[in-house]
């Protein structure tokens, strides 16, 4: 049987404001996102995984399961935690971490419960899962931010006691100084999510993520990528470079966004690219190249 990162390092822990393994040594995870559920969803199977370990080395993936859209789980909740569970479940096989996205801009608490429950109840016992309880946080202040979460957090805490938690900050996981500032206290083995587009958020964000990493907020950026924050416009490699190291440098985990076809830039495939992996050079745009070179270099070392 494959044996991978999850056989490796097992239950993931925050300790110092890193995150570490079964053997408390820093592990960084690096990965991709699919997109989102609600328009993306021909990719979330099990063969897109498998492709996604065995091809581009990934050590996690993320389900960015979309709440809010038309279509999305508020108005179709089975077919999205179905949709979402082909993720967990083919991550758990292939012996990965998973970040389970609750993919919203607006706060649900009501239903943010109702699902994390079932998620912890369903798979909280798996090491390999992560729980991302608030992508991300659009105009809402931190103390409304911080407040859902730490109902979420309960809920999950009463069934699963350990795995990782994410909480996101205001404007897009940006404001993580005010995370920093009042950070969630009595739960253990939470982490902060940072996001960036490299064209769009440059040394201004890599020095407020410091600056909340000196305080000893532990980060995970569990979206990013090379162009600007729409998601369009050209790659900006010097700025994703600088990104790159300054992660490898705070051994801070990554997924790069994501497993799409649309027409955009951060939309890795082309078209006529199976829904089902087995994406070679002919139908990966330029992100998509870039995203899985840097993957295989970095997790092979």
């Amino acid at each position: 049987m494959y044996a991978g990162p999850v056989s490796e390092h097992g239950q993931l822990k925050v300790k110092d404001g890193y995150l570490v393994d079964k053997n408390e040594q820093p592990v960084v995870l690096r990965g991709i996102s699919f997109g989102w559920s609600n328009w993306h969803g021909q990719f979330y199977n099990e063969q897109a995984v498998d492709w996604l370990v065995s091809d581009w080395k990934c050590t996690v993936v993320r389900a960015a399961m979309g709440v809010e859209p038309g279509g999305a789980y508020l108005s179709n909740p089975q077919l999205h935690t179905e949709l979402t569970t082909n993720v967990i479940e083919a991550a758990i096989k292939n012996d990965i971490y998973v970040i389970i996205d609750w993919h919203s801009h607006g706060i649900r608490t009501q239903e943010a419960v109702e699902f994390f429950k079932e998620m912890a109840m369903q798979y909280g016992e798996y090491p390999n899962i992560i729980y991302e309880i608030f992508n991300e946080p659009e105009r809402q202040s931190w103390a409304d931010v911080k407040a859902y979460s730490e109902e979420v957090i309960k809920t999950i805490r009463a069934i699963d006691p350990d795995n990782i938690i994410m909480v996101g900050s205001p404007h897009w996981d940006q404001d993580v100084d005010a995370a920093a500032a009042d950070p969630i206290k009595g739960y253990s083995n939470l982490v902060y999510s940072l996001h960036f587009y490299a064209a769009s958020h440059k040394q201004q964000l890599r020095n407020r993520a410091s600056a909340a990493l000196e305080k000893g907020l532990p980060l995970f950026v569990s979206e990013c990528a090379s162009m600007e924050a729409s998601g369009n416009g050209a790659i900006n490699h010097e700025q994703w470079q600088l990104w790159l190291e300054w992660m490898e440098k705070n051994k801070i985990s990554w997924v790069v966004w994501s497993v799409s076809d649309k027409d955009e830039t951060c939309s890795m495939l082309l078209p006529a690219a199976s829904s089902t992996g087995g994406w070679n050079a002919d139908v990966l745009k330029e992100w998509g190249n870039i995203s899985r070179k840097n993957i295989r270099e970095l997790n092979s070392k």
